[in-house]
């Protein structure tokens, strides 16, 4: 007997995990259709529609996503949308079955898988293809006015839900990584309570990337065949395989609470990941490298180094810049 589509976790699929189709979204049993943005099941306990998935695509002017938490918009019946253009022709319904199963997700406290697709916030979103990205919960709901009106111009009132991400130890990892995910979210939380801003020591445990980063960093140290972005040298193991790492421009965890998105990984050599982490290179708006510390022996590229589908967003790039500048040269 196959895997079965439920409630949380989908045996078999890890948060990270890329799909080159919607169907292969579906095939995976993550969501309901290769269409819908709202997933659906009958709740064994009464026989009631509950949602057990979204996809975030760029659907609605109304989305926000901000990672960790976002602001979804409700679904349509295929008659109140525009077939070309996709915008709401008038008022959205919370008796829509699609919005009565996220409703009733939310009353029930059920986890609802969120899988990113290529259209989304270019932030979060994966270049092709779509990206599961763990389990959130739906925190509140309530009916807002779209910032887009009908087309007479009449107010198009929308179902509108927020979201936020579940910790680590409940994205369904194995008991092993459950029990190191709650131990490293003890860390974050102590350091926070004492007032220290550690830059990369959450980030640079091996376990740590074991947990959250293995299939976006496997994804981008692929593309690159281990040629580090920073110095473009190729580290070869004696059985010749490269050996790279995948470093976190705006590091996981408290304070820093960067996303675990292509667009924040670069794939460099273990040289280069500590001299990021250490701020001993910073990459300019203009994609130079600027070197901020004596260094000795290796020479760096004078740009960073992209290719292919692999985008970085500036705004990790900043964050990490304007965190050492802050702090002086050290």
């Amino acid at each position: 007997m196959g895997i079965e589509r439920g409630i949380g976790r989908i045996e078999g699929v890890s948060v990270g995990d890329h799909f080159d189709s919607r169907m292969d979204v579906k095939d995976a049993k993550l969501h309901q259709t290769n269409q819908k943005g709202i997933s659906w099941l009958k709740d064994e306990k009464d026989d009631l529609p509950v949602a057990d998935a979204i996809v975030l695509n760029g659907g609605y002017i109304d989305d926000d996503d901000q990672w960790t938490r976002m602001r979804y918009t409700g679904a349509s019946r295929g008659a109140e949308r525009d077939p070309n253009t996709g915008r709401l022709l008038r008022s959205q319904s919370w008796s829509y079955v699609d919005n009565a199963a996220l409703t009733r997700s939310y009353e029930r406290k059920y986890p609802i898988r969120v899988i990113r697709g290529y259209e989304g916030d270019e932030r979060y979103s994966p270049a092709k293809g779509y990206r599961y990205d763990g389990l959130y919960r739906v925190t509140d709901l309530r009916t807002a006015i779209s910032k887009l009106p009908a087309p007479d111009g009449s107010a198009i009132e929308i179902c509108q839900f927020d979201l936020e991400r579940l910790p680590e130890s409940q994205q369904g990892h194995t008991p092993v990584e459950t029990h190191v995910a709650e131990a490293l979210e003890e860390l974050e939380d102590l350091y926070g309570e004492l007032g220290e801003e550690r830059y990369p020591e959450v980030r640079t445990t091996p376990v740590q990337r074991l947990i959250r980063s293995v299939a976006t960093s496997r994804r981008v140290k692929k593309l690159y065949g281990g040629e580090c972005q920073l110095c473009g040298r190729r580290l070869l193991g004696p059985n010749g395989e490269a050996h790279s790492q995948g470093a976190h421009i705006r590091p996981l965890g408290k304070p820093h609470n960067g996303p675990d998105v292509e667009q924040n990984i670069l794939c460099v050599c273990p040289n280069c990941h500590v001299r990021l982490d250490i701020g001993a290179v910073v990459i300019a708006p203009d994609w130079s490298i600027v070197v901020r510390a004596t260094m000795f022996g290796e020479e760096l590229l004078p740009k960073l180094k992209t290719k292919g589908w692999h985008r970085v967003h500036p705004d990790y790039i900043r964050y990490h810049r304007e965190w050492w500048e802050r702090r002086g040269a050290r």
